[in-house]
């Protein structure tokens, strides 16, 4: 029988495995690297298996970076803990005299690693008070970073740890807060261009400096007056003596007394049942060892709410101020609320007509739609 040779194209027996595009090239595996057999370092040995640590070093390395954030996060907590507690651990004696239920227990609440709260209640005058603690975030050591160069591109930013005693005033005429009310306050002067920017509320106070504070205070009031009365009386001479002691000054950042929002409101004036006076005293968080410099101070903000619930005293005419001033803040408010109501109506009703033209024109034919433009 005669057989016949199958002879193929030439191109066909020149065809090579093909590779996978360089892009794709993370998707094959990497080649086996199997431990050299020429290896003279240290290496344990257990049966069929080995373990040297030579070759282990950038696991190693990230081990150990893992260990140093641990470690450095945990001990970053700690110290935090340690201050904000001793702090209110000092002060608690105070809290537990003023209030019928004084935070919970000695103990601080905590939300993360450098925030802690506390919330007392029960007391004549007071709603509530909330203490709040913002620690540096010592336990992160990228913030800790950040912050160090943030500071270098803004002078005025310099993180520190803070507590912040908030209370909410109230009295019989009115429980949740609202009343008669005024903005008052003394500001450390190197937190003053900062706490402008933060607090709406100061824009209504004059800032002057006062010979019965230290001179790296200023006070800021609406009315010359309400400085006098909370200054000079019996009771704010005691505040004023301590706004002039080196020990506790070191630690003072404000003390305001306030009616009025942070922020300025956007949808018209407050409600009445939404206007509150707020007594704030912010302090640097001393050292372990200086907890107890400002325990005064706080003893005396306390007296001072006193003085508030039972009506200062002030003129006649300082009153007739705060009122006007408020009215004529109302009557502003309102007005820019219902410029905001007329210029969203105007805009609504262009985009409707806007929409109904388009309308019209998608119905038309592409003839009529030509012409449309032509006229338009």
């Amino acid at each position: 029988p005669q057989f016949r040779t199958q002879t193929w194209p030439r191109h066909w027996c020149n065809v090579k495995m093909s590779t996978p595009p360089p892009l794709l090239s993370f998707l094959s595996p990497a080649p086996a690297a199997f431990p050299s057999e020429e290896y003279d370092g240290f290496q344990l040995r257990w049966k069929n298996l080995v373990f040297r640590p030579a070759e282990f070093k950038q696991e190693g390395l990230i081990f150990i970076a893992i260990f140093a954030y641990i470690a450095l996060y945990i001990f970053g907590k700690r110290i935090n803990e340690n201050r904000a507690g001793k702090w209110f651990g000092a002060h608690f004696p105070i809290y537990a005299e003023q209030f019928s239920r004084p935070a919970n227990g000695s103990t601080l609440l905590s939300d993360g690693a450098s925030d802690y709260f506390a919330y007392s209640t029960g007391r004549r005058g007071v709603h509530y008070a909330h203490t709040v603690f913002t620690m540096l975030p010592r336990h992160d050591i990228f913030q800790i970073i950040f912050q160090k160069l943030y500071g270098l591109v803004d002078l005025q930013y310099a993180p520190q740890d803070e507590v912040l005693l908030d209370i909410k005033l109230r009295d019989k005429d009115g429980l949740n807060g609202e009343g008669k009310g005024f903005v008052w306050g003394v500001v450390a002067k190197k937190e003053m261009q900062v706490l402008r920017k933060q607090r709406w509320d100061l824009s209504f106070t004059k800032t002057t400096d006062h010979a019965a504070v230290a001179s790296t205070l200023s006070v800021m009031a609406e009315v010359a007056d309400i400085t006098d009365v909370l200054l000079k009386s019996t009771n704010g001479q005691k505040l004023a003596s301590l706004l002039n002691t080196p020990a506790v000054v070191k630690h003072f950042r404000y003390l305001l007394i306030t009616d009025q929002p942070s922020e300025r409101p956007e949808s018209g004036p407050l409600p009445a049942n939404q206007r509150e006076r707020h007594l704030l005293l912010s302090l640097v968080v001393p050292e372990p060892s200086e907890a107890k410099d400002t325990a005064e101070l706080v003893k005396q903000v306390f007296t001072l709410v006193d003085v508030i619930d039972q009506k200062p005293g002030f003129k006649v005419e300082t009153y007739k101020k705060l009122k006007k001033t408020r009215f004529e803040l109302d009557a502003e408010l309102a007005k820019e609320a219902e410029k905001e109501k007329r210029d969203e109506a105007e805009e609504k009703k262009a985009a409707d007509k806007k929409k109904a033209a388009e309308e019209r024109l998608a119905r038309l034919s592409a003839a009529e739609q030509k012409k449309a433009s032509w006229a338009a």
